[in-house]
């Protein structure tokens, strides 16, 4: 077992190896290069500094990291955080760290498939092949990091679920694989661990035809579910606030995939028609999974499955609800862009062909089988044509490529055995993820950020203080995003996260509504034209301008969105100021007294009363403050669900300045009173308590699996796993 475990993880490297050969960046891109790595450094320089980020009121939209895919609960993406700082190279960096999590995916698919019963050699290629199926390798791989992890865990919460059920082990490893999952602090692992725990615990009941085991494995999900609550209860009970603040069901077609496009699996060239940003045809092949997959089943003997079906309820029933979920609707509540389940799709369809080529491969009558496979890969390639007809000389390439292959493995099988077959199969995989890889260059995705820090920091200007940035990525001409030009004097998404400076907002896929809506603030930090004037328009209830009321110390303006702007007069208490070097995409405003970021705490507007900071963090202010007829004090921080306040400990209302900044009344009569301005994630204390009772329910429920172990009447060495019946020799004609 460990000897094709290591095999598995040795082809995970070789496919890593091969992709990186047809592009050195591609696990270096998109959302991982704007948003993860960024985020990582800046979380492991304050975690190094001995906090816990959960806000950071100078990042603005961006800065509520409770409610962010930061992961704050998850201790492997802690550890990651820790280490982010001391790596210079951020594409190496992220490429090792996500190479370590393909090879933790591979196994645990590797485990999956020995729980059913697979033979060894076909639980490794479905462990091997399973980081590079298509929408794991172009996207959940190469951009959407939580999703890789998330499943990395899930696939051995599968595992470990299934032999806790069937008395080979405790509930530990599943309870934490579990939890694993979900406090990856993104939407979906979690809702597919759901369904996957749900899939196990039916397929469990059918298969022992008892309701004990199952109802002991759902014990342990529930008590992982109350543990994660920690994770969620932030992002839910802060949801009203946000971009995703309304619960909807709509049926928009965006990244919705019909059934036929999804089960188009074995052709590598098939680029898939359903709508995504790039149009109706795909520029990636993201349905693909396996080029054996489909042909594959045509040497199957489907009368000896029939007689071992029940065991295969949960792959079954898995693959069934996330294929339903791929095709619609587009929205449900928090969870949008069904394609993003394809993996989930992959994930069941390896599991159950390779443990029915694995248990139920057959040689009988090959010539017929060979004829109904190359039958099944004809019909794959006029599925593919039909999508994206312009490509049919690399869909022919395809189809020689997995005809050749398949007769090549029908041999190895028919005159070698099943693993020359799956050997095979295991040597194919890198090949084909370079030749697809190659095949998508350019990618749509990259938004070619620096990744050496240290180039990155040398060639900014040296901006301290709070900026607040009015920009346009998509201003910046394609050949013009390089250290060398935009990306030397702009940040957009996470990028200020690697120089190490306080630029309001960032990635956030989240958002704050009304924030975003004084600024026109998108997720990724650009603007509209008429940010400028909002940003020093002034609010109405303060008279303080927004760009005051934020503490802001620089505006940097963009050139080629305000092309006009350095002919005009600077704002009142605002001057122009040059940065030799970086004319060309920048001009910036600073104030004519200097920075107020730092004078008097997080204070910025004061009515009616006296306010002076006694103490400041990210998480709390204290102010000592003083009002004859009554008076308010307006801070320097997004009003997000959470905050409270208190005037000499007794508690105080914090109210809203245009739904956007947090402010507290002082009475009339006030004097040296000590405001207390604090904010903590809500629903914490809840999650606690329920992580709390999650873990003594463990405890207990592990404390009873050991008992057992010990009643019994002889004490048997841990039971194996049980051995599926023998195949039959594939050469038997």
């Amino acid at each position: 077992m460990y000897k094709w475990g290591g095999i598995t993880a040795l082809g995970v490297v070789a496919g890593y190896i091969a992709v990186l050969l047809a592009n050195v960046r591609h696990f270096y891109t998109d959302d991982t290069e704007s948003q993860y790595a960024p985020l990582w450094v800046m979380l492991g320089r304050r975690l190094r500094e001995g906090e816990l980020p959960t806000m950071v009121p100078e990042h603005w939209m961006a800065g509520n990291y409770t409610i962010e895919e930061a992961g704050l609960l998850n201790p492997p993406q802690l550890l990651i955080d820790l280490i982010a700082p001391s790596v210079p190279n951020l594409a190496l960096y992220a490429t090792v760290v996500k190479l370590i999590f393909a090879i933790i995916l591979a196994l645990g698919v590797y485990r999956i498939c020995l729980v059913y019963g697979a033979k060894l050699p076909w639980a490794a290629v479905a462990g091997v092949c399973m980081p590079f199926t298509g929408w794991m390798l172009f996207f959940d791989s190469s951009t959407w990091w939580t999703a890789l992890t998330g499943t990395a865990w899930l696939v051995h919460a599968w595992a470990s679920g299934v032999r806790y059920a069937r008395g080979y082990s405790g509930p530990i490893p599943t309870f934490v694989f579990l939890y694993l999952t979900i406090s990856v602090q993104y939407v979906f692992p979690a809702v597919e661990a759901a369904i996957m725990i749900g899939a196990v615990v039916v397929g469990e009941w059918v298969y022992q035809k008892q309701w004990l085991p199952a109802l002991r494995l759902a014990t342990v999900a529930a008590c992982a579910a109350l543990a994660g609550l920690a994770t969620y209860l932030p992002s839910a009970l802060s949801a009203k606030s946000t971009w995703r603040g309304t619960a909807q069901i709509n049926n928009d077609q965006l990244l919705t995939v019909p059934w036929s496009e999804s089960l188009n699996a074995s052709l590598p060239s098939t680029l898939p028609a359903f709508t995504s940003w790039w149009g109706y045809v795909q520029p990636m092949p993201v349905v693909y999974i396996a080029w054996f997959l489909i042909p594959g089943l045509a040497f199957v003997d489907w009368r000896r499955v029939r007689t071992h079906a029940r065991e295969l309820t949960a792959p079954v029933l898995f693959t069934t609800l996330v294929l339903f979920w791929t095709a619609g609707p587009g929205t449900i509540g928090p969870l949008r862009w069904p394609a993003r389940v394809l993996p989930m799709v992959a994930l069941g369809l390896l599991i159950l062909v390779c443990v029915l080529l694995g248990r139920f491969a057959t040689g009988r009558e090959w010539r017929n089988r060979s004829i109904v496979a190359a039958l099944l890969v004809g019909l794959l390639w006029v599925r593919s044509y039909s999508a994206a007809p312009n490509e049919m000389g690399w869909h022919l390439a395809a189809v020689f490529v997995v005809l050749a292959l398949g007769a090549a493995a029908v041999w190895l099988g028919l005159n070698r055995g099943l693993t020359a077959a799956a050997t095979l199969v295991l040597v194919s995989v890198a090949p084909i993820a370079f030749w697809q890889v190659q095949h998508a260059q350019p990618t749509p995705l990259g938004w070619n950020l620096p990744e050496n820090r240290s180039a990155m920091k040398a060639a900014f200007p040296e901006f301290a203080g709070t900026t607040l940035q009015l920009a346009d990525r998509a201003l910046i001409p394609p050949d013009e995003r390089t250290l060398e030009g935009g990306y030397g004097s702009l940040v957009f998404g996470n990028y200020a996260k690697n120089l190490e400076k306080n630029y309001v907002s960032g990635y956030t896929p989240n958002g704050h509504y009304w924030f975003g809506e004084t600024l026109c603030m998108r997720w990724d930090t650009s603007v509209c034209p008429d940010a400028y004037r909002r940003a020093f328009a002034p609010e109405p209830g303060t008279g303080k301008t927004i760009v005051d009321l934020m503490n802001i110390d620089r505006v940097v303006l963009q050139k080629a969105l305000y092309p006009e702007a350095r002919n005009q007069p600077a704002p009142t208490g605002w001057r122009w100021v040059d940065y030799p070097g970086h004319e060309k995409y920048i001009d910036v405003l600073e104030r004519v007294d200097g920075p107020i970021s730092a004078k008097n705490g997080r204070v910025s507007a004061v009515t009616g009363a006296t306010a002076v900071s006694e103490f400041e963090s990210d998480t709390e202010s204290r102010v000592r403050v003083g009002s004859e007829s009554g008076g308010q004090v307006v801070f320097a921080r997004l009003a997000w669900p959470g905050y409270q306040a208190t005037l000499n400990g007794a508690e105080v209302p914090v109210e809203q300045i245009g739904k956007t900044f947090a402010a507290v009344r002082i009475p009339a009569g006030t004097r040296d009173g000590e405001l207390v301005l604090s904010w903590s994630p809500p629903g914490w204390p809840i999650g606690a308590g329920a992580a709390l009772f999650a873990v003594l329910d463990i405890a207990l429920l592990q404390w009873i699996y050991l008992r057992g172990k010990r009643r019994a009447d002889d004490e048997p060495e841990e039971p194996r796993e049980p051995e599926a019946a023998e195949p039959e020799p594939v050469g038997v004609a």
